[in-house]
């Protein structure tokens, strides 16, 4: 498990993990051979690192121009492709292999997003390629009317995977579609109407529902650099009690007040990832959850979990394993097709006998293409053997919680990209470098990262 964390003016530092580069005060060695210790501003000033050999050669590039694909772009695509665009000169992909994208000039990367932490196993996996090629031999779509042996086949798979009495497997194309199907659900099942989500959450995905404040012990009102909770201090110097969190008891007291305040006595679900994603990778206090779901239940209400684990959290397969919480509801995507379109909503028995209230068809939910697909990811995953937790970066100025401006966070993506390494950003005011990376990644690339990711730092505080 690795994580990265600084702050950018000084005041602290700290990169903790198994490599080689992760120390608070680290050694590295320069092109020159010469070896430097450096301690006041502790990043690692090193030249650009080689990149860690790859024997795949991609194809050659022959298809239009980037000028064409820049005017229909321009011409003929919707406007908000050009605003989720946020490299100031945009990466043309070709193909990818692995942990590898190469652009149509044939520049390597190392990809740390994976297509915004979705592809999980690696592009273009040779196991998932041949599963597909397979399927598509034998038959595309058919839908969930008729009985066919991959949708059986995942479910049976995927199953066991969840802990007792999540057992009960619904397919969708997307994470967005078992979102808005698992509202649907908890509405039918507890007769009630109002959803409570964090404020952090995408509004957009999910309004008219009620919002929480979000238990963010960094940013947050309550919590700070020495809680014992933090996700960005590797030294824990925290004032609470043994066994005590301050920071999760007011977090929890503003829930009850939202209760109190903003929903009718009886709601029909509480709302949340186990860990922030886009919202800033937020980790929260320890059993916050666990208090939630209990205040949410006695309101009547069902817990929801929009997974982010699948293996990604080091320790536990599922996010919410962490928090020692068994949601009654849980949706996932992304990851679990590998970037093929797919989504799931597992629930329990008692709760998917509720649906059946209602009439809902998905066409293209589980069709065979999709499970196969899913299936042979399932399958990889296992096979991996490890864990790769996500990379959490809070980029901060000297105020302590104030992000960096825009331009700034945009100036050290553009100079990673340029080095030929792939991340993005998230959190509120973007101020989080979000790294995300396949579970195919090795030692050497974790090390060539951080080397980068260091290069671009110092680079960015000797200008500023």
């Amino acid at each position: 498990m690795y994580k990265v964390v600084s702050c950018i003016s000084g005041q602290c530092a700290a990169l903790t993990g198994q490599s080689s580069c992760l120390t608070s005060l680290a050694r590295f060695r320069l092109g020159s051979g010469a070896a430097r210790q450096k301690s006041a501003i502790k990043y690692c000033t090193v030249d650009i690192p080689e990149m860690p050999p790859c024997s795949f050669k991609p194809e050659e590039y022959k298809g239009m121009s980037k000028e064409q694909m820049m005017e229909i772009r321009k011409q003929n695509c919707n406007p908000m492709t050009t605003k989720i665009t946020y490299l100031k000169k945009p990466v043309f992909i070709h193909q990818g292999y692995m942990q590898w994208l190469w652009d149509v000039d044939g520049k390597q990367y190392l990809d740390l997003f994976t297509g915004v932490a979705t592809v999980s196993v690696g592009h273009c996996h040779p196991k998932v390629t041949t599963a597909i090629q397979k399927q598509l031999k034998k038959l595309w779509h058919t839908t969930n009317i008729y009985i066919h042996p991959e949708l059986h086949e995942y479910c049976d798979k995927l199953a066991p995977y969840l802990p007792d009495p999540l057992k009960v497997i619904y397919l969708t194309n997307s994470g967005s579609e078992a979102n808005e199907l698992v509202m649907l659900m908890a509405r039918l099942h507890t007769g009630n109407f109002d959803i409570i989500t964090f404020r952090l959450t995408q509004l957009t995905w999910f309004l008219p529902n009620k919002q929480t404040m979000c238990p963010d012990v960094f940013r947050g009102p309550w919590g700070g650099s020495y809680c014992r909770d933090s996700p960005v201090q590797s030294i824990r110097q925290c004032s609470c009690a043994q066994g005590a969190c301050i920071a999760n008891k007011h977090y929890i007291e503003q829930l009850e007040e939202t209760f109190a305040t903003s929903v009718p006595s009886q709601i029909a679900a509480f709302f949340g990832e186990p860990i922030q994603g886009m919202g800033g990778a937020v980790q929260y206090p320890k059993n916050y959850l666990k208090e939630a779901y209990k205040l949410v239940r006695q309101r009547g209400g069902i817990c929801i979990a929009d997974e982010t684990g699948f293996g990604r959290t080091g320790s536990h397969f599922w996010g919410f394993q962490g928090h020692d919480v068994i949601p009654d509801m849980v949706t996932m995507a992304k990851g679990i097709g590998n970037g093929f379109p797919v989504g799931a909503v597992v629930t329990t028995p008692e709760i998917a006998a509720s649906f059946v209230k209602a009439s809902h068809f998905n066409t293209f939910g589980g069709n065979p293409l999709a499970c196969a697909v899913a299936s042979s990811v399932l399958d990889v995953r296992t096979d991996l053997l490890i864990s790769i937790d996500v990379f959490e970066k809070f980029l901060i100025k000297q105020s302590g919680k104030e992000p960096l401006p825009p331009e700034a966070m945009s100036e050290i993506l553009e100079d990673i990209k340029d080095m030929g390494v792939l991340i993005g950003k998230g959190g509120v005011y973007g101020q989080t470098f979000r790294i995300q990376p396949p579970m195919c990644i090795t030692r050497e690339d974790v090390d060539f990262f951080l080397a980068v990711f260091n290069k671009a730092i110092s680079g960015y505080t000797d200008r500023k």
